[in-house]
């Protein structure tokens, strides 16, 4: 059972899984900061600094708190606007990248054109069919 286990754990997908795992938490805090601690703080400037979490309204003795639902869906919709624009810019960036590697790519096959064998056995019967004139000639 140990040696399945151990089997199970050195597999690629499950080391590939966590590596995505970590990397997607570390990513999140980038956001989760982009997000409080630049666009937040930009937005209320502009609406004045509203915050939602304070509305509620009371029936009997329950209390709906639902300026904190309004105000999750406010910060769920900033993050989303962050986060495409964050992966818009990495794929803009990796485009790029992607265009200039064809670039090299295609530079590096125009300078070394390479010829058919047909072509090879031709250039070959003419530069013989010169070489006989030439013996005829003289």
């Amino acid at each position: 059972m140990i040696a399945e286990f151990k089997k199970f754990i050195a597999r690629g997908n499950v080391v590939d899984l966590a590596v995505g795992v970590i990397i997607g938490s570390s990513f999140s805090a980038i956001v989760t900061s982009l997000v409080n601690n630049i666009f937040t703080p930009l937005i209320g400037i502009i609406f004045g600094g509203i915050d939602f979490t304070g509305l509620s309204i009371t029936i009997k003795d329950a209390e709906i708190m639902y300026g904190a639902f309004i105000q999750t869906i406010f910060d769920f919709l900033i993050t989303a606007i962050c986060l495409f624009i964050v992966v818009k810019i990495m794929n803009k960036f990796n485009s790029d990248l992607h265009k200039i590697g064809k670039k090299e790519d295609h530079k590096e096959k125009e300078e070394v054109p390479k010829k058919s064998e047909d072509i090879i056995l031709l250039e070959e019967i003419r530069d013989l069919l010169k070489n006989q004139k030439k013996g005829k000639n003289k």
